[in-house]
């Protein structure tokens, strides 16, 4: 069969700035085409992050007999849009959704332009489907699987426990011809490679530890450097929800990668405590070639900390810092904004970044996607059926009534990009002026549209260029 895999383009990604500060390769759909492909399989995959005028003649000059989609919660309507496409050109297509979304609120996607709707791991179930449409039977009852049939979607119950090193190992060759657009930042081209997946931590902002049921499953130490042997990417992005939980094993493969002396850089989540827990672990890695680390320092409050649980005090927070520092280990730090937060709570979040010299703050705003057990109630951006307006679930917009008003949240939120835009440019971000000026004139007409709804008014006219 013909498969097309698509990545949808969105205004914005969850790293970062998104589009401006990183576009990294869509390692989901390599696994899932290498799945595909073991089959027999035709498949292409198209970026349209990076091809965004390409689906219709894609769909034309290809004619898939089977497309899927993947992406966050930000990414529902467009993946819908995505389908509604694939329908019109192609009306036998049949289409898939999968991923971080459809596993947790599968009923977004129980919509008439989607036929299957993929839960957890995507290359089973997808190799799956693709076996019984072949053959021309009927496509229901696989595990981890919603299928539509005449009474509505049915789910084919769940699926087994994960086995990382069954899984065929992504298939770069096709995005081929995209690698050498793929980057976070200064580390360009990047590859992404995962060597763990789960986290037994129970943050209650983050889903991830709930989508693995609080597991925490690894890879072989062989079979993670023999792929980094494949990669030939210098940059590699290790996309574990975190890297370092397991002392000794990363231990084991620092030590593998230095005996197979493959020359590389790499970038990796890590945890405060986890760098804290073994300073002499992150010696040996940066050796090794750990150049970034993502970690999430969330908030200076020690209030929210512990209503993040995250299990951390502020005085880790400065300690972890003067460590990487002193290492070598530069960092990506994220902050969690409140959407209760003050003015006084923005000006100390400011002052402890310019006291404590963070060298790359990045930031993003609480909200309640979905896992993480929150109730969308309430919810301000809706869609016309009632059901949270997803397109804002991207982490750069409050989606939840603020204590300030929202236009001066906005106002602080933006505020933050602006008073630390010189370390994004030591980082050789994409960031501009101009680009800054746009993300912000969006930001603050969503603000508007909010406060404007909660008054009652309408929408300002859009103004003319001038």
């Amino acid at each position: 069969m013909r498969v097309l895999l698509v990545y949808p383009n969105a205004s914005k990604e969850i790293i970062g700035w998104g589009d401006l500060g990183a576009v990294a390769e869509p390692i989901a759909l390599e696994y899932v085409g290498a799945g595909a492909r073991l089959d027999g399989h035709d498949v292409r995959i198209l970026d349209l992050r990076l091809h965004p005028g390409d689906l219709e003649s894609t769909l034309r000059d290809f004619q898939p007999e089977a497309a899927g989609v993947t992406g966050y919660s930000m990414h529902v309507l467009r993946n819908l849009e995505i389908c509604r496409s694939i329908k019109a050109v192609l009306p036998s297509c049949r289409t898939v959704a999968g991923g971080h979304h459809a596993t947790l609120e599968p009923i977004d996607f129980h919509e008439p332009e989607i036929d299957f709707v993929v839960t957890g791991e995507g290359v089973r179930p997808f190799r799956a489907i693709l076996a019984a449409l072949a053959r021309g039977a009927a496509a229901s009852g696989i595990p981890g699987v919603w299928s539509r049939s005449e009474a509505g979607f049915v789910f084919g119950g769940e699926q087994d426990s994960i086995e990382l090193d069954a899984l065929p190992r992504p298939d770069r060759s096709l995005t081929a011809g995209d690698r050498h657009r793929y980057y976070i930042d200064w580390m360009r081209p990047i590859a992404l490679l995962r060597t763990t997946v789960g986290c037994p931590f129970r943050c209650s902002f983050c889903s991830l530890w709930r989508i693995m049921d609080g597991h925490y499953v690894r890879r072989e130490i062989d079979a993670v450097v023999e792929e980094l042997r494949a990669i030939e990417e210098r940059f590699v992005f290790f996309v574990d929800d975190e890297a370092f939980i397991d002392s000794r094993r990363m231990w084991a493969l620092a030590e593998a990668i230095e005996q197979a002396d493959l020359g590389k850089h790499y970038f990796a989540y890590s945890r405060i405590d986890s760098l804290l827990r073994d300073l002499d672990l992150m010696r040996l890695w940066h050796r090794v070639g750990l150049r970034r680390l993502f970690i999430g320092i969330e908030t200076v409050s020690e209030n929210q900390l512990r209503e993040y649980n995250k299990r951390q005090k502020r005085d880790e927070i400065v300690r972890a810092l003067e460590a990487a520092r002193e290492i070598g280990i530069s960092l990506f730090s994220n902050f969690i904004i409140h959407p209760n937060s003050t003015k006084k709570d923005f000006d100390d979040l400011v002052r402890f970044i310019e006291q404590n010299d963070v060298e790359y703050p990045a930031f993003t705003v609480l909200t309640p996607i979905p896992g993480t057990g929150s109730s969308y109630d309430d919810v301000v951006a809706r869609q016309p059926n009632g059901r949270p307006n997803w397109s804002y679930f991207d982490l750069q917009h409050a989606v939840t009534p603020t204590a300030l008003p929202p236009e001066e949240f906005a106002r602080e939120y933006e505020n933050l990009y602006r008073v630390f835009k010189s370390r994004y440019a030591s980082s050789e971000s994409e960031l501009s002026l101009q680009h800054y000026r746009d993300r912000s004139e969006r930001l603050r007409e969503h603000y508007m549209r909010i406060a404007l709804r909660a008054l009652g008014g309408s929408p300002p006219r859009p103004t003319e260029p001038g």
